[in-house]
Formats: structure tokens, C-alpha cells, sequence
């Protein structure tokens, strides 16, 4: 491909396309591109002028000599990438504000004054029909004073006065449209399913294929935890699944054979073979963004009230112009306070300072289910951390595997890794990612294995009953023992490691020891957070009083709570919630999921299970907890803005009443005013950014 290099300074480069015009497929396709050479940190693609800033931190040729190996056709561009491109919504709302913008100085300046006012008059009955309509609900809202207000002006053969007001209205209708669509665009794409393997049955056993590479008829198999990525109807098992995300149902529903499961629930207990139906994203997509814009959950609780105020205010808006005519007997200072109101700037501004806030998030890989989670999140003052994944590592490793038997230590750490591969759990992943490391191949030797969440797994190796999992589930649930001969060992097994234990028909076999080093961030984060206003923090485990208690100290959480299940996680959160408090629950696993769901606000920490992300109203996709700390700024500045806007709001509007009543000011000028600030306003709450970037202090 043909380029030139228009503009370089170090770590910086913007070039120019040789093509006459770049389309929105190619545009996203050279970002695409761009985006996965070594050592480029950052890309943006410009279609309208063909050109390409490119921000690295690589060597430079290495980056020229892509470029000019580089061709469309040799790309192929995922469909998640093509879908979830905002440039074609982008180009038809700035062609709207363009339209609108050239319709308006065209009529103003070039239309016959007859014509002009013509034209005027048609343009207000879609004003005056929307305000009627209003009326005939028996509401007395914002649409009935924009209609009276518009009316009253023409009456008074202002049609210049009209027609300010009504560009003004549309202006800010386009803008809204634009924002909301893009912000509920882009939650609802992060919201989306990216299930990149799946497990496919064949007549005698489960093979992990691409998602992209199954077809209508195939059968899956979804174990416990896992999402459902297809449209399917239940062939073999029963499960209930956790609908939330698609039909707000609270409570898990049973599925079995003959049953229709839709993609994106969860498998919450049991397991799945279903046969899939439909393999399409843009169902669950299209499901997702009709969700988002029927719910509530969009609505914070100050935007609610706000927008609740906004109609309470219009008929005060009318007694004040009604007095104002009786106190003055000036049509002038009337209309004054007629053109005014309170309620445009509420209903417009709120909704697109948490709308923005949601964006900004979501740039930072922060998905954000409603403004309300950031509100709570803003108010909170408790916050708890699962451990396992949460405030250690999201990937821990296996630092060793101890035999208490004559098996070979890669014998065992095979059939471990045989029975892990199947869930979605950190500590599962490390012990299957260490049997690839050793290039250890391991056969479905086993049955059908059985998931008892946050416990452990049971499954048949031919007669013999094999179990992994915690001391709890091994020694006490299972009543497993220890050779003799092996008890000294077993007495000395290093403490600073997780571990699980592998027992086959009851005799302990195996000791797993799991490296799960405490995140390099943890002990700022937390100081962070108290910082910025947590007045406890609270970390709680299922491992042993003596590495949590170490673990806790490290870090410097206020409290811990070792040993426990998910049920005491929940129930901590509840205790929290009665005394009054607001509670935050971050984790990974399907073991926190209860806590999730009983928290003011549930995060889900990077790639945790997909349960936890579904079950969550946050979910960070970065691997950092200084995440946290950004989206604690980032909804503290969201209400800050909202309550700033609020005051402005009634400032601003307040004195344009006062100025017309007074006659400072005539009506044309007390609409401008008004309109101008609104727009001004919302402008403003559409571009923001919290103080300090995400992922840094």
C-alpha cells in the first residue's frame, strides 16, 4: 500500500493513504491492522481524509515495512470488530447537524420573508400536535410549554422568534439521539457474547472447536458457570440457568430435554447438551439494546428525580407567566417568562452527563450496566474483595504437584487437568495451562464430572471415584484419607502456596501447590480507595486463617474473613446493607455470585467466570484493580457534574426569568438565552473526562 508520512515527532506518527477515498469497511479494517503490529500502543483512523495517527513505542521501520506489505483483501476483519464500529452512526448524526444546521441559515437568509414565516408556521405543528397530544393525556409537561411558547410567538407574528426556538429544540434533539444511541451502542456491544471456544459433543466424547466453526444441528455441551454462547433447544441434562441479562426474570429457571435456551444465560447449577438452532450474534444484540432502552437501570436515582422534576415544574413555568401578566399587565415581560423554563435543560443535560459517564467507562474497558450502579458505586462505603483472583492474580500458577502415592507427579497432574479443563475457575486454569507448559497430553478418561461450587470435583476413572478440590470437600465432605507413611509430608506442606488435593477412591494421591502472588497494585489500591472515601474494606477467602491473615496484613484491608463459603460472603454483604451502609462486592468466580447479587453494586474482576460478569452490574475488563480507583473518580465526577448542572440549571434560568420580568431583556433574547444555555449546557455533559487517567493515580 501506497502512504505518505505527513507528520512525525517520537512515538508518533500520522500518515496519509494512497487511495482517492476510504470507505468505513476499510477504515476499520487498517485499524484492525494497525492495532495488532508489534509495539503500536494506539491507532486512530480518519475515512475522511485518508489518513492514520499511529502511536507507538516500537521501532519505527518495523511499522513502515508493515505498511507497505499492507493490503485490504490480506485482512480479514472479525465481524465482532465490523459490528461494533460506531463511524457509520457517527457520519449520519454529523449529516443530521450539518442538514440541520444549513437548513436553518438557508430559510433564515435566503427564503422571502412571506415564505420564511410560511414555512415557520408549518414547521410548528409538529410542535403544537405533540403539546396537544400531551394535553390530551392529561399531562401538563415539557411538550406543552414548548408548544405554547412557540404558538404564542407566532400569534404575535414572531415567526423569528419561533424558529429560534424550534432550530434550537432540534438541535438539541439530534445531539441527545446521537449520544444516547452511541453510549447504549456501546454498552450494549461490551454487553455482547465472546465465547471463542465451546465444547462440541460427538458420539463418544467432548472436543474444544472454535465457536466459529459450529453450526445449526451441532451439539454443545455447557458445563456449570458457563454461558450459553447459541440459541438452542436442550438435547440431553437439566440445569437452571440464569436468565437475568435477557428476560430480568430474578430467579434461576429449569431448563431440560425439550426446553429453548437462549445465548448469553448461564448455566447456574447443572449441565447442558443442547442442539444448536441459531448461530447468529445480532439476536442477542439486537435483545440486548431493546433491553437497555425499555430498562430502568439506565436511570440513576438523581437523573430520575431530576427528569421527575422537570415535568413537576412546567405548570409552576405557567402560573409564573400567568402572574407575571397579572401583576404587569406587559404581554412583553410576560412572554419573558413564557420562553424560560427549567424543565428542557433538566430532561436533556442529566441523562447525558450518566450516559457519558457510562462511555467513558466503557473506553476504559469498564462495562457499566446502568447509572444507578455508579451512583451507588459514588455513595458506597463498604467494599469487599473476594481473594482468589480479586486481589491476587487473575492467572496463578502450579509450583509444584507432591505425590502421596506411587504415581508419577505428571500422571497426576494430567488427570487433574482432565477434570479442570471443563470450569472456569483461576485456580483450574493454572493446572491446566501447567500440564500444556509440560506437554503433557491428557485423554477423556474420565465420566461425567460433577461441579459442587466452591468445594471442588468429583468424577469415575473407570470404577474408582476421583475428587479434587479443597481440604474441606476432600477430607471432610468425602472422608478421604492419608497413607501413614505420607502424614509427615502432608504435615510440612509449604504454607505459602494454595493447594488441592487430588484423592482417588479416598486415599489422598496428590497435593497441588498453586502460586497465587498478591497483585503488585493491591496495597495502593486499597490505600486509594480509602482515599477516596471507603471507610472499610473487607477481604474474604475460603483458604486457612493463617494465609489470609498474612495476606491481609500485607495488603492492609480492615478486616478479613477466612473459610468461607459463598453463602457467608452473602451474608456478610446483607449484615452490611441492614446497618445502613452501602456495599460494593468485587469478584471472579461463580462462588462469589450470591455476593454479587446481594451487593448495592457487584464488580466482576477481569476474566472471571461468566456467571460472575453476567450476575454483575460492573464489569472490568482491564487486569488491574487501580481500575476501582478510576471508576470510584469517575461516578464521584459524574454526580458532581449532575448537581453542578443542577444548580446552573436553576441559576441560569432563574435570573432569565428575573431579566424578562423585569423587562431587562425581551422575549426573543430571553429564548436565545435560554436555548443557547441548555445546548451549552449539554454539551458540556456530553464532553468529560474524569481528573487522572483509567489504569493510573
Amino acid at each position: 500500500m501506497n502512504f505518505k508520512i505527513k507528520h512525525k515527532i517520537p512515538g508518533r506518527i500520522r500518515v496519509h493513504m494512497g487511495q482517492s477515498r476510504m470507505s468505513f469497511d476499510q477504515a476499520d479494517t487498517l485499524q484492525y491492522f494497525l492495532e495488532a503490529q508489534p509495539g503500536v500502543t494506539k491507532a486512530t483512523v480518519y475515512e475522511q481524509t485518508q489518513d492514520a495517527v499511529i502511536e507507538y513505542d516500537g521501532e519505527l521501520k518495523e511499522l513502515m515495512e508493515a505498511l507497505k506489505s499492507f493490503h485490504y483483501e490480506d485482512v480479514q476483519l472479525p465481524d465482532s470488530v465490523r459490528s461494533s464500529s460506531g463511524r457509520a452512526l457517527n457520519a449520519e448524526y454529523k449529516e443530521k447537524l450539518i442538514g440541520h444546521v444549513a437548513k436553518r441559515l438557508f430559510t433564515k437568509y435566503m427564503l422571502p420573508l412571506p415564505i420564511r414565516n410560511v414555512y415557520t408556521i408549518w414547521k410548528a405543528f409538529h410542535y403544537v400536535k405533540e403539546g396537544v397530544l400531551c394535553l390530551s393525556k392529561g399531562k401538563l409537561e415539557v411538550p406543552v410549554l414548548d408548544a405554547t411558547a412557540i404558538t404564542v410567538s407566532i400569534l404575535r407574528r414572531d415567526c423569528q422568534t419561533a424558529g429560534s426556538v424550534m432550530f434550537l429544540l432540534g438541535l438539541g434533539e439530534i445531539l441527545e439521539e446521537w449520544t444516547h444511541k452511541k453510549s447504549v451502542g456501546d454498552l450494549a456491544r461490551s454487553m455482547s457474547l465472546n465465547v471463542g471456544k465451546v465444547w462440541i459433543k460427538t458420539r463418544d466424547q467432548e472436543i474444544l472447536v472454535d465457536s466459529a466453526s459450529v453450526v445449526p444441528g451441532d451439539h454443545i455441551v455447557i458445563h456449570v458457570g458457563n454461558v450459553i454462547p447459541f440459541d438452542g433447544v436442550v438435547a440431553d441434562g437439566e440445569a437452571m440457568i440464569n436468565q437475568a441479562s435477557m428476560t430480568g426474570e430474578s430467579e434461576p429457571v429449569r431448563k431440560e430435554k425439550g426446553g429453548f435456551v437462549y445465548a448469553g444465560t448461564v448455566v447456574e447449577e447443572g449441565e447442558l447438551t443442547i442442539e444448536v438452532k441459531a448461530v447468529s450474534g445480532s439476536t442477542r444484540y439486537e435483545k440486548i439494546v431493546t433491553m437497555i432502552e425499555d430498562s430502568e437501570k439506565l436511570k440513576s436515582a438523581v437523573e430520575g428525580r431530576a427528569e421527575h422534576l422537570a415535568d413537576r415544574l412546567v405548570p409552576y413555568t405557567f402560573l409564573g407567566t400567568g402572574l407575571t401578566w397579572l401583576l404587569t399587565r406587559n404581554v412583553t415581560r410576560t412572554l419573558s417568562v413564557l420562553m424560560v423554563d427549567f424543565s428542557c435543560a433538566l430532561k436533556l443535560a442529566m441523562p447525558l452527563t450518566v450516559l457519558t459517564a457510562i462511555r467513558e467507562a466503557n473506553a476504559a474497558k469498564i462495562t457499566v450496566k446502568g447509572g444507578k450502579y455508579l451512583e451507588a458505586f459514588s455513595e458506597a462505603s463498604t467494599i469487599v474483595f473476594d481473594k482468589t483472583g480479586t486481589l491476587t492474580k487473575a492467572q496463578p500458577t502450579l509450583h509444584s504437584v507432591i505425590a502421596f502415592g506411587e504415581e508419577k507427579e505428571d500422571d497426576l497432574l494430567c488427570l487433574a487437568a482432565c477434570l479442570e479443563e471443563h470450569f472456569p475457575h483461576s485456580m483450574a486454569k493454572a493446572v491446566v495451562r501447567a500440564a500444556a507448559e509440560r506437554n503433557l497430553e491428557h485423554e477423556e478418561v474420565h465420566s461425567k464430572v460433577e461441579y459442587i461450587v466452591a468445594h471442588g470435583i468429583a468424577s469415575y476413572v473407570g470404577e474408582k471415584r476421583v475428587v479434587i478440590g479443597s481440604a474441606h470437600f476432600v477430607f471432610e465432605d468425602e472422608k478421604c484419607r492419608i497413607r501413614p507413611e505420607y502424614q509427615q509430608c502432608f504435615d510440612e506442606l509449604p504454607l505459602q502456596y494454595s493447594h488441592l488435593y487430588l484423592a482417588i477412591d479416598n486415599v489422598l494421591e496428590a497435593v497441588l501447590c498453586i502460586e497465587d502472588p498478591v497483585r503488585e497494585e493491591a496495597k495502593q489500591v486499597i490505600r486509594e480507595l480509602k482515599r477516596e472515601g471507603f471507610t472499610k474494606i473487607v477481604m474474604m477467602t475460603g483458604d486457612s486463617e493463617r494465609t489470609a491473615a498474612a495476606i491481609a496484613k500485607q495488603i492492609g484491608v480492615d478486616e478479613y474473613h477466612a473459610e468461607v463459603l459463598p453463602e457467608d460472603k452473602a451474608n456478610f454483604v446483607q449484615q452490611e446493607k441492614e446497618a445502613g451502609r452501602r456495599v460494593v462486592m468485587v469478584g471472579d468466580g461463580i462462588n462469589d455470585s450470591p455476593a454479587l447479587s446481594a451487593a448495592d453494586v457487584g464488580i466482576a474482576i477481569s476474566d472471571g467466570s461468566e456467571l460472575a460478569r453476567e450476575i454483575a452490574d460492573i464489569t472490568v475488563g482491564a487486569d488491574s484493580l487501580q481500575e476501582l480507583v478510576y471508576l470510584r473518580r469517575l461516578s464521584k465526577e459524574m454526580m458532581r457534574r449532575i448537581h453542578v448542572n443542577y444548580r446552573a440549571i436553576l441559576g441560569i434560568n432563574g435570573s432569565l426569568i428575573a431579566a424578562g420580568v423585569t423587562g431587562l431583556i425581551q422575549p426573543t433574547t430571553s429564548a436565545l438565552l435560554h436555548n443557547t444555555t441548555t445546548l451549552a449546557l449539554s454539551l458540556r455533559s456530553m464532553s468529560w473526562k474524569v481528573p487522572g487517567e483509567a489504569g493510573q493515580e
